[in-house]
């Protein structure tokens, strides 16, 4: 039978690891809109969530791992892009 403190320290942790997945997806979306749409504003805040994303993890961690790269790709990608196209970075 769980303490009520021990119930109380997996709810905290259980909470951290649901925003942790809840800010990998945003994460994730910031990565495929830096494709198309300001790669040096939005790509840049979309890898800081990101790395809070990873610092809040503990079961999630892969998650967030794969979002911050999926996100750099996207970012180097949506550099390259908007320099190609004459299109503004910032």
């Amino acid at each position: 039978m769980a303490t009520p403190e021990h119930a109380a320290r997996e709810r905290s942790e259980s909470t951290a690891d649901t925003v942790a997945g809840f800010l990998a997806a945003l994460t994730l979306l910031g990565g495929l809109l830096s494709l198309v749409w300001y790669p040096g504003r939005v790509g840049s805040a979309a890898l800081l969530v990101g790395l809070v994303a990873a610092a809040l993890a503990t079961r999630q961690r892969a998650l967030a791992a794969a979002a911050l790269a999926f996100t750099t790709l996207c970012w180097v990608a949506g550099m390259v892009i908007a320099v190609v196209a004459e299109r503004p970075v910032f």
